[in-house]
Parts: structure tokens; C-alpha cells; sequence
């Protein structure tokens, strides 16, 4: 008797472990169907951009044309601009200030940016578990939700659509569960017709001044004059770039510390710039940054972590 005492525990330890192990997968499995999703379906659509209290209306179509990726993504209210992306290179129209800023990257898109990339090394720093299926803007869609393992990262919650795995809605959340930003679809239309003219800009540019930032000068670690000597478990240095920024008088260096979702960037002013910020911490929507003087400079750590995360990172710089 004692023997089937212990054992029937055991064998239902077990199926406990494999179950739980085969949901996170499967969390992890719709993951990588929702980025797969974004970026190769045709879709057009109109969102809401909620972050710290403010929201913004954007339109966007999304064209996989044969493997040629363009986007145009339309301000609705607030600040008015069009964003035109052909694979990498993106013209910003502001007809505000009748200018076109033209550079080559691929983060734009603000439903991007706002969405998780998984990655195994993930798991070490969040638990992904699927809960019960919800209906939004009448599509029926999976819940998934990424729970950071400590405090100095944020979670998610995502609603992907059952058929497709697009994003239908996702709240960035903190450790109390208080939403700090959220994506919601009012309307989307996937559809593999959508024709390549839908891409062309509605505003018209004639006239406006054509802007082409510098390129950044890519550094490597051993030429940095700052580097963090204590990081938050999980995060490392993954792009260093020095040259001239928006708002910056002289060039800035730039350094990224990621732990593959969760993003701190620091920007370290040069000795002859004006500080523009007072030192300390600050919160900017669902972004927190920290400002300290090192050496002369003038740092700032900003991203959407806890207050934790970048005053860790900001006060652990040190001189090479």
C-alpha cells in the first residue's frame, strides 16, 4: 500500500510537468505563428495606439507581394503623417512641417514594435501560458500571456486570431497587471487581393524638403567609452552606434541592452552638449528612463521596463 501511495503521486507529478511543458510550447508555437503572421500576410486594417493615457487612430495596409514587403501606415487624428515602407526604406511624410524623411530600417510600424519576438532563450526570464479563446471585433481568438520571472521586465497579454494568429489586440501589462499600452484592431481585412497602388501615398510631397539622416557609425565593444558592468539577469549589449541624433546638437552614442524582449536603450550625450533632462527618473508613457552626469556626459537610459531596470543599467556604466 505504501508503494501505490507514493506512486500515484508521482505518475500525476508527471503528467502535470508534461502537460504544463506542452502548453508552453504551444504558447510559444502561436508566438511564432503571429510574427510570421504580421510580417508575410496582406492585410489592411485600422487600429487604436493606447500608451500613457494618450491614444492614437492609424490606418495601415500591409502588402506581401511574392516576398516584396510594403506598408503604408496613415495617422488618422493627432499629428498628422504617412509612413511608406518598401522593404527597408521608409519615407515619414509630415506635411505639418512639408518634409520627408527618408532613412532604412523596418521597425516603423507601431503594431510591431508593440509586440513580442519569441526566442528559446526566452524562456528562462518568462512563463507563456494559453488561456481560454475570446471573440475580438467578431473574429475568435486565442489568448496567450508572457509573465516575466522577476521584476525587472514587463508582461504581455495577446489575442491572436484562431485562423490566422494576427495580433486582433495586445496590452503591454506590469507586475500589478496595470495595462501601460495597448494595440486594438477596430477593423482588419486580410486578403491576398489587395493591389500594390493601395501602397502609394495619399499625401501629396511635392515641394517638401527631402531629409536624409547620417548613418550612425557602428562601434564595437572595446572602443566604447561606457559600458554597464551590472546588468539585470539575461540582458547584454546587442548594438552600439555613435553619430548624430534628433534634438542633439553634437553626435551621441547610442548603446541597446536587451534580453530579446524587453529593450533599454542608452544615449550618452557628448561633454559639450546642454543637458536637456533633469537628472533622476522620469516616466514618458508606457517608457521609464533615468538620467545621470558620468564622467562629463550626460546618460539616459529609457525603455519600456521597470524604473529598476534602467536605473540598474544607468548607474552601473562605468569608463572603459
Amino acid at each position: 500500500m505504501l508503494g501505490r501511495t507514493v506512486f500515484i503521486p508521482a505518475v500525476w507529478l508527471a503528467i502535470s510537468v508534461t502537460t504544463l511543458t506542452a502548453a508552453a510550447q504551444d504558447a510559444e508555437d502561436w508566438l511564432t505563428r503571429m510574427s510570421h503572421a504580421v510580417e508575410e500576410l496582406s492585410y489592411q486594417g485600422t487600429f487604436v495606439h493606447m500608451q500613457g493615457g494618450d491614444a492614437e487612430t492609424l490606418h495601415i495596409t500591409h502588402l506581401n507581394d511574392d516576398g516584396r514587403i510594403g506598408e503604408r501606415i496613415l495617422a488618422l487624428d493627432g499629428v498628422a503623417r504617412e509612413i511608406i515602407r518598401n522593404g527597408d526604406e521608409v519615407q515619414c511624410i509630415l506635411p505639418d512641417r512639408r518634409a520627408v524623411l527618408l532613412e532604412e530600417r523596418r521597425d516603423v510600424n507601431p503594431l510591431v514594435s508593440a509586440l513580442p519576438n519569441y526566442s528559446d532563450e526566452l524562456r528562462r526570464h518568462y512563463e507563456f501560458t494559453l488561456h481560454q479563446s475570446a471573440r475580438v471585433i467578431g473574429r475568435q481568438t486565442q489568448i496567450v500571456s508572457i509573465k516575466p520571472k522577476d521584476g525587472f521586465r514587463y508582461g504581455y497579454m495577446l489575442w491572436l486570431d484562431q485562423e490566422t494568429a494576427m495580433p486582433l489586440k495586445s496590452q503591454l501589462v506590469d507586475g500589478q497587471g496595470n495595462i501601460l499600452e495597448q494595440i486594438l484592431f477596430t477593423q482588419l481585412e486580410i486578403s491576398d487581393s489587395i493591389p500594390r497602388s493601395a501602397l502609394e501615398p495619399t499625401i501629396d510631397t511635392e515641394g517638401f524638403t527631402m531629409f536624409r539622416p547620417p548613418a550612425m557609425v557602428v562601434r564595437t565593444e572595446d572602443t566604447l567609452r561606457l559600458r554597464a558592468a551590472r546588468l539585470p539577469e539575461g540582458f547584454q549589449l546587442s548594438v552600439a552606434t555613435h553619430g548624430p541624433i534628433a534634438g542633439s546638437q553634437y553626435p551621441v552614442e547610442h548603446l541597446v541592452y536587451s534580453d530579446g524582449l524587453a529593450t533599454v536603450s542608452v544615449f550618452i550625450e557628448d561633454p559639450k552638449s546642454k543637458p536637456e533632462f533633469a537628472a533622476g527618473h522620469f516616466r514618458v508613457g508606457s517608457a521609464n528612463t533615468f538620467t545621470l552626469t558620468l564622467n562629463g556626459r550626460q546618460v539616459t537610459a529609457v525603455g519600456e521596463v521597470p524604473r529598476r531596470t534602467v536605473e540598474t543599467i544607468a548607474t552601473s556604466l562605468r569608463a572603459q
